[in-house]
């Protein structure tokens, strides 16, 4: 369970304080799904900065299982549009990096990431190296690792970003599938109300820097949800209420 309250950051400019995030308030529930919109430039990564302990806060506090001491950094997934995967090893190895740097030896670290390779879609790549793989294999195989490191939390940036649209809806499917299978706790940051909308249980809005939280949206959809969902009435009244708030901040600006 993930709870942030009045969070805010700022940073140091040629100008003086430029504030990003303005007393962020909000909370996840074990196991749940929720998305994090917003403008360009509001301050989404930043919140994931602060959540993953890259980056640290001016004020505010983030709990994890009610602990605000929780050591954050290294024990919580992030995922981000770059995959990050090193060039000069194998998809097996690549997959492997985070337990190895657990100490975890390197032949019981590949037992455990075989026990995953079907799952993950990646069956037959183990000994291949990362140029090899689609873009969808190859966010796969980034997932994997926080998987493996059996973290509870996992952040997601954009992570389908940079896929095309056939393999993003493929992968969003993919996604939903392995989350009802192992029940991380999962935030999502997409700039795709579609997105947000066929994968969250709740979706949190935000508004231009400096980001505050202007919307909480329940995603009442029964699931399982697919790319048919989309043609459903509710579901088209959701991304409206999900635009006009975008909308009209992000007009603001203009």
């Amino acid at each position: 369970m993930i709870e942030i309250n009045h969070l805010s950051k700022s940073f140091s400019t040629e100008d003086g304080k430029r504030q990003v995030l303005d007393n962020i308030n909000f909370r996840v529930e074990t196991g749940e799904f929720v998305s994090v919109i917003g403008p360009s430039g509001c301050g989404k990564s930043t919140l994931l900065h602060i959540i993953a302990g890259i980056d640290e806060a001016d004020s505010g506090e983030v709990k994890i299982n009610d602990d605000e001491n929780f050591s954050r950094l290294g024990n919580i997934g992030y995922v981000q549009q770059k995959d990050l995967l090193l060039p000069w090893r194998t998809v097996l190895d690549n997959v492997i990096l985070g337990l190895e740097l657990k100490e975890v030896s390197k032949t019981e670290a590949r037992q455990k990431a075989r026990e995953y390779m079907e799952t993950f879609g990646l069956k037959g790549f183990e000994n291949q190296y990362p140029f090899v793989l689609s873009g969808g294999m190859r966010q796969r195989a980034q997932f994997l690792r926080s998987v493996l490191l059996h973290q509870e939390v996992i952040l997601l940036d954009e992570p389908f970003g940079a896929l095309d649209a056939l393999t993003r809806h493929q992968m969003q499917e993919w996604l939903f599938n392995l989350w009802q299978k192992l029940g991380n706790t999962l935030v999502l940051v997409t700039h795709d109300t579609d997105e947000a909308l066929l994968l969250s249980d709740r979706i949190y809005v935000m508004s231009k820097r400096p980001a505050k939280i202007i919307k909480e949206l329940k995603v009442d959809l029964p699931r399982p949800r697919s790319h048919a969902t989309i043609t459903d009435p509710k579901f088209s009244k959701l991304k409206a209420e999900l635009l006009a708030q975008l909308h009209e901040k992000q007009s603001a600006t203009i």
